[in-house]
């Protein structure tokens, strides 16, 4: 039987056990300039147990920004920053891919102060609610559509920031395709009213999602290129009304590229049918984040032993407990996440948590 700490074959990268760190936003990047600090190094290799740690959300260009604190990788520092990250993590046996992360219409004019800059988005549709800035809390303003040109272009960005993070030592990457931003807010009806070539069908409003993954993979190589998706979140605003029409259709034109790994979170109850169903399709490696489906820590690998995933991703437990693979196995005890130092800046909440 196959047990989460077992060792996997990850398109070519040997995965030390099956269990992930996902991706969380933690905004401790540099102000000057979005580089990765000391603290981000020692962050991440305190995680380093993991088989497989996916960074927190990278924007791949300016405006790809959404909120304050968070890194980039689409300059030559913040190359440089990273290395020592990876560095760090590959010193003690880990591996680590980027997560791409293109924030589209979450984001606010005061994330970037002194520059004359506005959001993009598939449609100008102002999302509902407020954003954090170093201002306080502001609401959305509408986006900017993006004209063909500039979806291409947009694609383009995703490359660039790809290739950099192969340079800057990542084992890959991860493109973000959930939680509401960019790629997200191209699927979702709501939040994409094109009728050009982007938009209108199913088949439409997929074929960014489609052409960031084949773009980057002809870059780096699909064995390098993975994709996390969220069928059904409502997170920032997005309503999905054909969840599993959608997803199955996107997998379906994914699975021709070879990507290295589709990761999968349930960030609402009552998807776990559609989980299995795009499992089924799928043929390469598949990582799970049990987010709201049923329970959240050891009891979870259970989901590894009976072929749901190949691979579990935990986040808050993982945030909390930097040796989480040997709390799982020996099921506990964990630490409390601390919500309050979930975005401040500091080390506190950050690095200080202890070990078993």
């Amino acid at each position: 039987m196959t047990t989460a700490f077992d060792p996997v074959d990850l398109a070519g990268t040997p995965l030390a056990n099956r269990i992930a760190m996902a991706p969380m936003t933690r905004s401790r990047a540099n102000p000057d300039g979005h580089t990765a600090t000391g603290s981000m190094v020692e962050y991440y290799a305190q995680r380093a147990s993991a088989g497989l740690i996916v960074s927190e959300g990278i924007q791949p260009s300016v405006v790809g920004q959404g909120y304050p604190g968070t890194p980039g990788l689409h300059s030559r520092e913040q190359v440089a920053s990273w290395r020592g990250v990876t560095d760090a993590v590959h010193a003690k046996g880990g591996r680590i891919v980027a997560q791409i992360m293109h924030a589209g219409r979450i984001g606010h004019p005061d994330v970037w102060p002194g520059q004359d800059l506005r959001s993009v988005a598939p449609s100008a549709v102002t999302p509902a609610g407020q954003l954090y800035t170093a201002q306080g809390m502001k609401d959305f303003v509408a986006p900017h559509e993006l004209t063909g040109d500039e979806v291409l272009a947009t694609v383009d960005d995703y490359v660039a920031a790809s290739r950099n993070a192969i340079e800057a030592g990542f084992d890959g990457v991860e493109l973000h395709g959930a939680n509401g931003y960019l790629i997200h807010q191209f699927i979702a009806a709501n939040t994409n009213l094109r009728t050009d070539e982007w938009g209108g069908s199913i088949e439409k409003r997929n074929r960014f999602a489609v052409e960031v993954a084949r773009a980057v993979a002809a870059e780096i190589g699909g064995a390098r290129t993975g994709i996390r998706l969220s069928p059904g979140n409502p997170y920032n605003d997005i309503a999905e009304t054909d969840v599993e029409e959608t997803y199955t259709a996107l997998v379906d034109a994914l699975e021709p590229l070879g990507l290295g790994f589709l990761h999968v979170v349930e960030m609402v109850p009552g998807f776990r049918d559609v989980t299995l169903e795009l499992r089924k399709r799928y043929t390469g490696t598949f990582v799970l984040n049990p987010a709201t489906e049923g329970p959240t820590d050891h009891r979870a690998l259970g989901l590894i032993e009976d072929g749901t995933a190949d691979v579990l991703a935990f986040g808050q437990l993982f945030l909390a407990n930097p040796d989480l693979p040997a709390r799982l196995k020996a099921e506990g005890p964990y630490n409390e996440a601390d919500k309050a130092t979930f975005f401040a800046p500091g080390d506190e909440g950050y690095i200080d948590y202890p070990t078993l």
